[in-house]
């Protein structure tokens, strides 16, 4: 694992890991590797400022229920299973629907970082903007979609994303 106090390249080492799983004849993504691999991306979350803040409190805390859940549940499969035969999937803090919540925090950062590769200029609020619009906000009601919106004012430009990623010096 990646410990050059790169967040991005201990990422995507995580989940190249899982990606081995995913095209190997076992396609049963553990719950261990996968929560390991998700609690990396969080760091991301906490370098786009207090608009994102909210979301990194959910997701840290949803990846910690998964992390809590690989102590006794082997794959996400056999996670998803439990709470079908529990009819405990919709149910909130269900592993389920967290792990439904952590789906969407890796879509969200996933289209961010789609964004930012192609964008122009040093602004992060278009991208952040289009990727919060298309993954979190059609499940959220007015007044969270307005306080983000003001957030995506507080934003870092993408030169300090970078800095702040220790990925500045490409």
């Amino acid at each position: 694992m990646a410990s050059d106090g790169k967040p991005l390249k201990q990422i995507a080492e995580s989940f190249q890991e899982i990606a081995l799983t995913l095209n190997s004849q076992a396609s049963d993504i553990e719950v261990t590797p996968f929560s390991r691999a998700c609690s990396h991306v969080s760091v991301l979350f906490g370098c786009l400022g207090l608009a994102f803040k909210f979301a990194e409190m959910d997701y840290v805390a949803k990846v910690g229920d998964l992390v809590e859940a690989s102590k006794s549940i082997g794959t996400l499969q056999s996670l998803l299973d439990d709470d079908i035969q529990q009819n405990s999937v919709r149910k909130g803090g269900s592993h389920s629907r967290n792990l439904l919540r952590v789906k969407r925090g890796l879509d969200m950062v996933r289209l961010l970082f789609e964004k930012i590769l192609v964008m122009e200029g040093n602004s992060l609020r278009d991208p952040a903007s289009v990727a919060y619009a298309q993954v979190f906000a059609p499940h959220h009601g007015w007044a969270i979609r307005k306080a983000v919106a003001a957030g995506m004012y507080a934003l870092p430009t993408k030169a300090q994303l970078l800095k702040k990623l220790n990925e500045d010096g490409m």
